[in-house]
Parts: structure tokens; C-alpha cells; sequence
């Protein structure tokens, strides 16, 4: 294995939190079990952007031992004006000091777009100067690092009915993304899990994985049946794997299991499994 990584969303701490310390015990429990390299939060980790919230959730995922790379989501913003105009991002850089990092190692970069727009609350954008950005940064990667591109919004569909519509201009954001050398890109704010391959992209025929994690907080009672949940992303030299784990029993299973073939490699075809 060349790199493995674990991504949360959608913690939203401060909301339903009758039982989240089960949830938040499990995903430790996880992480100590699998040992990835690096956490990828993708936003909404707190529910209504409180300082008390932030620090909360902090303190939690940088207490899973990894290295934690975070970007904002829309319920990271001040709920009303001024502050949601004048310091929208302010609550959240004083815990995680920016809302756009970079993770470089020689086996993985990550580059962390910030899709939130104080006036676009849940559909929000990414812009052609972070579109440039992530052309530059992947320009400059290691030749076999897995590139993956972290943002809040999703770009592809949810698997059941949502009222959350996928980013503006969003064949074209993916479209820049998979041809500037991105080869996973990840995403929340449905509380849905969902994984693609697009690999009938004209400037990018080696394609590209889209992955939306399910919410890892605890969901509203009867919401789509959603269970809580994290994705764990492994990668080799030829292959990507992409594990589903949902919040079923009181534990952490493992509920669906992918492998894609990585962009611009050869091996095996890809295989999969989907669990009960």
C-alpha cells in the first residue's frame, strides 16, 4: 500500500448530540485500527458555527492521532449579518488557521478548496482562481502520489432524493479538476454516500473518482434512514479502494468496499463489493 487515508464530514457538533460520543468513540477505534496517513475533514463540523462548537471539534479529530487537514462547510458560517458578510470564516481559522490547506508527502497531495459562499448558503461555488491553483499544485506533485482535490459541496449526485444541489458549473469544475491531474476528488454536505468513476471526460481520459462521505454526525431521527459514517481511501501503485463505513448496530461496519484502476496506470480491471 502507498497511502491510505480517512475523511469525516459532516460532524456538526452541537446538534443531536445524545449519543455522539458512541460514534465518535468508533471512528477512534477506526483510526487506530487502519493507521491511515492523514484525516480529511470536509466541512460542517460545527452546527451553528459557534466557538465553543469549533474548539469541540478540533479537539476531537485532532485527537485521532493523524495529521487533520479541514475545510469549511456552509453550517461553518455566522448564521446572519454582519459577521456572515464582513468575517464569515473567522470562527473556523481561529481553530484550524486557514481554510484552504495543502498536504504534500511523497505519497499523497491534497489540495483543499473552499466551496463556501456566505451568499450561496447550500449550493456554494469554486472559482477559476482555485481551479488555477489546483492545476498548480498537482503540476508540481510526486510522480506516484495519490492527487486528491477536498471540498465541502458535492459534485455528483446524491443516491436519493436531496434538495442539495450539486455546485454550479459543475461539469466544467470537474472537468478542470480530473484534466489538472486530480485523481480523487472528495466532498460532504449531503450526509450521503456515494462513489463514480467519470472517465468520459474529453481533456482527462484517465478519469477521475468522485466521492461524497456520509455525514459522521449524529443524523436527524428518521432523515432518509441515513446512518453515520466515514470513507477510508487506500492506494497502491495501480489501484484505488475506496471503503464505506457506516454507523449499523451500535459499531462501525464496513458496508461497501471499491476498487478503481488510478488514473494514467495500468493494472487489474476494477472490482467491488457492496455490503448488506
Amino acid at each position: 500500500m502507498l497511502v491510505r487515508i480517512l475523511q469525516v464530514s459532516d460532524l456538526h457538533v452541537g446538534a443531536h448530540d445524545d449519543g455522539r460520543a458512541d460514534v465518535e468513540n468508533a471512528i477512534g477505534a477506526l483510526v487506530a485500527t487502519e493507521q491511515p496517513e492523514l484525516v480529511i475533514a470536509t466541512g460542517d463540523l460545527t452546527h451553528r458555527n459557534r466557538a465553543d462548537q469549533h474548539r469541540r471539534a478540533g479537539e476531537l479529530l485532532r485527537s485521532l492521532g493523524p495529521p487533520v487537514v479541514a475545510v469549511p462547510g456552509n453550517h461553518d458560517l455566522p448564521a446572519l449579518p454582519p459577521r456572515r458578510v464582513l468575517a464569515p470564516f473567522d470562527a473556523f481559522v481561529a481553530v484550524w488557521g486557514e481554510t484552504e490547506p495543502v498536504y504534500r508527502s511523497a505519497s499523497a497531495v491534497v489540495c483543499c478548496l473552499n466551496s463556501v459562499r456566505p451568499w450561496r448558503y447550500q449550493r456554494g461555488a469554486v472559482s477559476a482562481a482555485q481551479l488555477e491553483r489546483v492545476r498548480a499544485t498537482m503540476a508540481t506533485s510526486p510522480a506516484n502520489a495519490l492527487r486528491v482535490v477536498a471540498l465541502h459541496h458535492h459534485l455528483t449526485s446524491a443516491p436519493w432524493r436531496t434538495g442539495k444541489r450539486t455546485i454550479p458549473a459543475r461539469s466544467r469544475t470537474l472537468a478542470s479538476l480530473a484534466s489538472s491531474g486530480a485523481e480523487l476528488v472528495i466532498a460532504g454536505h449531503t450526509h450521503q454516500s456515494v462513489v463514480v468513476e467519470r472517465r468520459e471526460l474529453q481533456h482527462a481520459p484517465g478519469g477521475v473518482v468522485l466521492a461524497t462521505a456520509p455525514g459522521a454526525g449524529r443524523p436527524r431521527p428518521g432523515r432518509h434512514a441515513e446512518a453515520a459514517g466515514v470513507h477510508v481511501y487506500d492506494a497502491n501503485e495501480t489501484t484505488l479502494r475506496v471503503r464505506t463505513f457506516a454507523w449499523v448496530e451500535l459499531e462501525l461496519t464496513l458496508v461497501a468496499d471499491r476498487a478503481f484502476p488510478r488514473a494514467g496506470r495500468t493494472g487489474p480491471a476494477p472490482t467491488g463489493h457492496v455490503g448488506s
